[in-house]
């Protein structure tokens, strides 16, 4: 198990000498990253025409959207595999793994601490009969790249005594924030999930706003337990890497779409700006 460092120590590897091809931690990440990536390119681009033309897969193509989260996650792990070790890489994706899908088995049959939620068929098969399987990995994608973002953002305090938790925070708030473009898009374009709410009750898109909170406390909650994993033991140097920006943008236009589409317009607005802001402040700290 690997020690907590103190908070500066996250961020050595940016002043690390240099070190050669040999001493890479990861080399089998540094040769499939590419084609992973490309591969997840291909598919955002054939689920954005999908998307765009209405067009309904048939059960025997849903292995074109299956394919979406999956490549999403596998360019993304392959991202983090080529500053950590291989151990550090599935361990944290296995950990995140198995907290949200108890925490979101936990909420489906007591509405702790989400609210009330139906999940519907067409997310797929359920693990547990409780939780469809996309969903931890859907959280292992967003706390990844989120923390990457925070990452690219913070870099220039990352000497500062409390970049840690400003990159744990952060983090937080930029998964949230997704939420915000999420329900409007699970709920509506895609019918993914349903929130049986009494009337009366205040909603975002009809999703509780303690679901919003709910999903600030498990990402706090997951990157308790994940950090010491995420951190590299053993820092070299690396070029910028705007790859958990870019998935992250990707996503979020994805999202976007589909909501301008549904005439969604408050969530495409309110989601966006937030988004489009933080590239904005990643984009200054990985050239600071």
């Amino acid at each position: 198990m690997p020690e907590f460092p103190k908070p500066a120590t996250e961020f050595a590897a940016d002043d690390a000498p240099t070190v050669s091809a040999k001493g890479r931690l990861s080399p089998w990440a540094a040769r499939w990253h590419k084609p992973a990536f490309i591969a997840f390119l291909v598919v955002w681009v054939v689920n954005v025409v999908l998307l765009v033309l209405r067009v309904e897969v048939p059960p025997g193509l849903r292995v074109l959207s299956a394919a979406f989260p999956l490549l999403t996650c596998a360019t993304t792990l392959l991202a983090l595999g080529r500053r950590l070790p291989l151990q550090n890489v599935l361990t944290s994706a296995c950990i995140i793994a198995s907290i949200t899908t108890g925490v979101l088995a936990v909420a489906v049959t007591t509405g702790f601490p989400f609210g009330p939620i139906v999940y519907n068929e067409t997310l797929g098969e359920k693990l547990f009969q409780t939780v469809p399987w996309v969903l931890p990995v859907l959280w292992v994608i967003l706390v990844i790249n989120g923390r990457g973002v925070a990452r690219l953002i913070m870099r220039p305090w990352r000497k500062t005594n409390f970049y840690g938790f400003w990159v744990i925070g952060l983090t937080c708030a930029l998964v949230v924030w997704f939420d915000v473009g999420l329900e409007p898009f699970a709920t509506g374009t895609r019918a993914w999930w349903l929130w049986p709410l009494g009337r009366g009750i205040s909603s975002w898109y009809s999703a509780p706003w303690a679901n919003f909170l709910g999903w600030f406390i498990l990402v706090l909650g997951t990157l308790v337990f994940t950090i010491p994993w995420l951190i590299n033991k053993q820092p070299v140097k690396q070029p910028m890497d705007y790859h958990p920006l870019i998935v992250w943008l990707l996503l979020n236009g994805f999202l976007a779409l589909g909501n301008a589409l549904e005439g969604n317009l408050w969530a495409v607005g309110l989601a966006l700006t937030g988004h489009l802001t933080a590239a904005v402040f990643a984009v200054r700290g990985a050239r600071w």
